[in-house]
């Protein structure tokens, strides 16, 4: 018996994204979208393919994909980015996988990830399993500040077909990615303490260095061309901006002595 299968996405002014999404699995019994107070277009596209639009106040990446999760029915729930379109053989691999429920709770799938319109083949950028496909019930986001997973209770598989990932269509995005997430990276470092070693001129200094010969050079990132050159330049980049504002954040401290508000974070 083909069970039910509802999708959960959470949006914030996503409307050069949303459509190609949402077209990707129309077909599913049940699409949930919670929306944290976009200005663009999404909200009136998301309406076209949904009447489960729910506004809700950004609580953080981890607590708001729960929302999305609560608020859905289906016996099965994929959890998918506002840029994680489906290729149609995964559609129909998840077809596949609802009707004929065996003994997995959730599922894994590969990740095929683009930059600059063309995807990313070598330097650890694929597969890059996700767990997004997994029973009502059995799976929830652990509730972290960044680097949010999907813990699931029971047996995890591995599709065979991806998940499609148009994070970073132009230069700005990413330098603008890499901001974000830099300043998220230490907010977390800040909540578990940070050591004079996480803030050490020997990360700043050399991390951003091995990371860029690590994908590079030994997991080949130089076949993709130009393109890997630049993503993992930039990935470097974001490791270098991690560390130094940890560092930053530890000399603010000793002047103010008290935490500060880590510019960039949201």
């Amino acid at each position: 018996m083909t069970q039910k299968l509802s999708v959960a996405i959470i949006t914030h002014n996503e409307e050069k994204n949303i459509r190609r999404t949402l077209e990707s699995v129309k077909w599913a019994d049940e699409i949930v979208v919670i929306d944290s107070g976009s200005t663009d277009k999404t909200v009136a596209i998301c309406r076209e393919y949904t009447d489960k639009v729910i506004h809700q106040d950004w609580p953080g990446f981890a607590r708001q994909k729960n929302a999305a999760i609560e608020r859905t029915s289906g016996d099965w729930i994929l959890s998918l980015d506002a840029d994680e379109p489906i290729e149609p053989a995964l559609a129909e691999e998840i077809r596949v996988i609802i009707s004929q429920p065996g003994s997995f709770d959730g599922y894994r799938m590969p990740r095929k990830t683009f930059f600059l319109g063309k995807q990313v083949r070598f330097g650890g950028w694929y597969p890059d399993y996700n767990l997004r496909l997994f029973r009502k019930g059995k799976g929830r986001f652990e509730e972290r500040i960044v680097h949010e997973a999907i813990k699931v209770q029971g047996r995890v598989g591995n599709t065979r077909h991806a998940l499609l990932h148009y994070a970073y269509p132009d230069l700005a995005s990413y330098m603008s990615s890499i901001n974000k997430y830099s300043s998220l990276a230490v907010s977390v470092m800040a909540e578990k303490g940070i050591s004079d070693f996480k803030s050490s001129w020997v990360n700043i200094l050399f991390r951003p260095v091995l990371t860029f010969v690590l994908k590079y050079i030994f997991r080949l990132g130089f076949l993709d061309g130009k393109r890997g050159l630049v993503l993992n330049l930039f990935h470097s980049y974001y490791v270098f901006a991690k560390y130094a504002k940890a560092w930053e954040w530890q000399e603010k401290l000793k002047v103010q002595g008290s935490k500060f508000k880590i510019q960039g974070d949201s």
